[in-house]
């Protein structure tokens, strides 16, 4: 029998904390700190698009859709495939960094709201879908087809699904478990090492009330990025729930059995004292945020000062571009944007072949800047990715 009331999600969050646990919040406090002090804030927010990019991908995979990079970028750029499912995976891929963008841009201002409230979730589920094509937002169960309404929780009985083993409450009762859930895991009410506690938790806690009919998985995730942003350990963006969550600690199957082992109920009295198993929600945790101090480590190691600056002469090398490019490439990652006039001190060639050379580096999409005569600053396109972050993606 399934008891359609909140208290049937307890215990949510751990009334104390393992010290395993403990000692994961402090590793991966410290990796996000030093991880977001890495590179200059300039050099930093450009390579937050790459990582968005490489969020969506994996976000994508998770999904069971083999969306590649290069299709990804196209779509910012608002080159669609004519081929139509193709042309759907990039119109999904868009909608999903559009969103994050924004999550972004307001945490960085200062304005992003607390990611468990019922309105910051309603927001994620409609960005998403909304500037999706009405054929992308129907989903077919029991031979009917349902359309998907953007940002809407489920509320009728045709909404009601099964996820496995997993049997979510009914549509009537998902409102009511919504406002519990954002009680439980509101930021306000938590202290630091709880809020960290809290990515894990609430990542399962709301897929298990699976409170919409399609796209839970891709807001779960993007809520998981919001959090991590106000728990203090998002540095800036440069790194990706997603990717630790789809390629997992021992394989790809790691997120699906850990997400299902933590749907077990109480096993007896030793157990905790909720619904659920205190037992599995620590295994869960501890495993959430051991993916997350792994992706902390490696977008680390890649941003390693001496190791990029020696991928950028190895890239600069690979395109054939003039020996003096390296120059401009090392300039722009250590003081985040050059002035153009600059162009030619810095490498050392005269005015004319200066600009040829920044000309050369701007078509490439290496470097960039926010208007046509503006400084320039470094850029990460996907097409330099296997060479400055190998690894970052498994094909491009």
């Amino acid at each position: 029998m399934i008891f359609e009331t909140p208290p049937r999600l307890e215990p949510c969050i751990p009334e104390s904390l393992e010290y395993s646990i403990v000692d994961l919040i402090a590793s991966l406090s410290t990796a996000s700190e030093r991880l977001g002090n890495r590179l200059h804030p300039k050099s930093a927010a450009s390579l937050a698009e790459l990582v968005r990019v490489m969020n969506c991908y994996y976000s994508n995979l998770i999904e069971g859709h083999n969306t590649r990079p290069r299709d990804i970028e196209l779509a910012l750029l608002n080159q669609f495939n004519k081929d139509g499912d193709r042309r759907n995976l990039q119109i999904e891929a868009a909608a999903h960094i559009r969103v994050q963008r924004e999550i972004d841009a307001m945490h960085a201002a200062g304005s992003l709201e607390d990611a468990a409230s019922r309105h910051f979730i309603h927001w994620l589920h409609k960005e998403f879908y909304k500037e999706l094509p009405e054929s992308m937002r129907y989903m077919e169960r029991k031979d009917l087809k349902i359309l998907i309404l953007p940002g809407e929780f489920r509320c009728e009985p045709i909404h009601d699904v099964s996820v496995g083993r997993h049997q979510p409450p009914e549509s009537s009762a998902v409102e009511t478990f919504m406002e519990y859930f954002e009680q439980r895991y509101g930021f306000d009410a938590l202290g630091k090492g709880m809020r960290l506690a809290a990515l894990g938790a609430a990542h399962h806690r709301f897929n298990y009330i699976h409170p919409f009919p399609d796209g839970n998985g891709r807001v779960s995730r993007l809520m998981s990025h919001a959090m991590s942003l106000k728990a203090g350990v998002g540095a800036y963006g440069l790194w990706s729930v997603s990717r630790g969550l789809a390629r997992g600690l021992e394989s790809r199957q790691d997120y699906m059995r850990m997400m299902d082992h933590a749907d077990m109920p109480r096993q007896g009295d030793l157990d905790g004292r909720g619904n659920l198993s205190l037992k599995a929600l620590n295994t869960f945790i501890t495993w959430f945020l051991r993916v997350c101090l792994d992706q902390v480590t490696f977008m680390g190691s890649l941003f390693e000062l001496d190791a990029l600056l020696d991928r950028l002469r190895l890239l600069s090398e690979r395109q054939n571009w003039k020996q003096e490019a390296f120059s401009v490439l090392e300039a722009a990652l250590l003081k985040g944007e050059i002035p153009r006039g600059e162009i030619s001190r810095i490498s050392g060639l005269k005015e004319r072949t200066a600009r040829t050379l920044l000309a050369t580096l701007t078509d490439n999409g290496i470097l960039g800047s926010e208007t046509p005569k503006g400084p320039v600053s470094l850029r990460f396109p996907v097409s330099a990715a296997e060479i400055l972050f190998p690894n970052l993606f498994p094909v491009l």
